[in-house]
């Protein structure tokens, strides 16, 4: 049941960001699209306020948030005082669905308590360089090969151009 990929899904402008005053910092209709088909059927874990930004359940996949706030409830979600009991029912989910890999989808404290532990990250490099508040690490190259990249043509509903690489931990 522990070999299950943990896998981080972010977009990452040039200089970092990845978010800015609680939301994303541009509009990419293509990236959204391919979160969805990325993310689909498994399970996803992410922060309080990375699930109030989206602002419901995410269908199609278990929805796991991360708070340290009792009183929070929502309607289908799972809630977790931590990021180790959080995977702990990520597994527990994804053997019980069928599901081969479990989903990290933010925001930056979820990041980085996973990042030690995760196998995979689905990165979308935003070509642009964006004013915002909170930051994705740079990647080490020690830890992480780069073992795909596709260029994400700029849609009529994208702001930017952009790039999927998908790193796996050497």
């Amino acid at each position: 049941m522990n070999d299950l990929p943990i896998s981080l899904v972010v977009a990452v402008s040039e200089n970092g960001v990845i978010g800015r005053d609680g939301a994303l910092p541009w509009r990419l209709s293509s990236d959204l699209k391919l979160f969805r088909k990325l993310t689909m059927g498994k399970p996803m874990i992410m922060g309080r306020r990375t699930f109030q930004s989206i602002g419901k359940a995410l269908d199609g996949r278990d929805n796991i948030v991360v708070t340290r706030d009792p009183a929070f409830d929502a309607a289908d979600v799972s809630t977790c005082e931590n990021v180790t009991e959080a995977l702990t029912l990520a597994r527990i989910l994804a053997t019980t669905r069928g599901a081969d890999e479990i989903m990290v989808i933010g925001g930056v404290a979820v990041f980085d308590a996973t990042l030690p532990v995760a196998d995979r990250i689905y990165l979308t490099r935003v070509h642009v360089s964006v004013e915002g508040d909170r930051y994705f690490p740079p990647l080490d190259d020690a830890v992480w090969q780069e073992v795909a990249k596709e260029a994400l043509p700029q849609g009529p509903r994208d702001e930017f151009a952009s790039t999927l690489s998908v790193y796996e931990r050497r």
